[in-house]
C-alpha cells in the first residue's frame, strides 16, 4: 500500500521515480523527433533560419532526415500544386506509423493567394492528409515554427500506445465477426 501512495509523488519515492510506461515512452518520442522537410516556395527559405544557430531547432530534439521511412513527422511548406500534392502523398504513406505532418505557411494551409486564382494549387495540404499541426503567417516567422514543434510534442506526449492498440484489436475483431454474420 506505501508504494501505491508514493505515485503521486513519485520523486519523493526514496530513490526510485515511479511512472507509467506509457507516459516514459511518449516523453521518449516527443523528445526526439525526426522530420523530413518537404520545401515547395518561400517558406523553405524561411526554414533555414529556423535551422540557423539563432533558433536551432535541433535543441528540441529533431533532427533533419532525407528518407520517409526514416522520419518521424514530415513538414510541407509552400505552395502545392496538384501535380506535388500525388508525390507528397506517396512520401506520406511510406512513412511508418505513428506519422505526423506539419502544414507551414499560409499555402500549405489553405493554398495561400494562389488558392482563388490559381486552378492547380491544393486548397490545403489537409485536402489530401491529415495536418496535426498548422503554423499560420506568409511566410510564418521561426518563433511560430518553435511554437509549432512544442505543440507536436504536446501532442505526442498525450498519446495513448496500449489503449489505442487493444482498441484497433478490438475493432478488427469487431469487422471480423461482421464479416462471418454476413457472408
Amino acid at each position: 500500500m506505501g508504494l501505491l501512495n508514493k505515485l503521486d509523488d513519485p520523486y519523493n519515492a526514496g530513490g526510485i521515480v515511479l511512472g507509467v510506461a506509457e507516459d516514459i515512452l511518449n516523453w521518449g518520442r516527443a523528445k526526439s523527433n525526426w522530420y523530413m522537410q518537404f520545401g515547395l516556395a518561400c517558406c523553405a527559405i524561411e526554414f533555414m533560419a529556423v535551422n540557423a544557430a539563432h533558433f536551432d531547432i535541433m535543441r528540441y530534439g529533431n533532427i533533419p532526415r532525407s528518407s520517409p521511412r526514416q522520419s518521424d513527422y514530415i513538414i510541407i511548406s509552400g505552395t502545392v500544386t496538384l501535380k506535388m500534392a500525388e508525390r507528397i502523398k506517396i512520401l506520406y504513406e511510406q512513412m511508418a506509423e505513428p506519422r505526423y505532418v506539419v502544414s507551414m505557411g499560409s499555402c500549405a494551409n489553405s493554398g495561400g493567394p494562389y488558392w482563388k486564382d490559381g486552378y492547380h494549387v491544393l486548397k490545403g495540404i489537409d485536402k489530401i492528409l491529415p495536418v496535426d499541426v498548422y503554423i499560420p503567417g506568409c511566410p510564418p516567422r521561426p518563433e511560430a515554427f518553435e511554437e509549432g514543434i512544442i505543440k507536436l510534442q504536446e501532442k505526442i506526449q498525450m498519446q495513448e500506445i496500449f489503449k489505442k492498440r487493444a482498441k484497433i484489436a478490438r475493432e478488427d475483431a469487431e469487422k471480423n465477426q461482421s464479416n462471418i454474420l454476413t457472408v
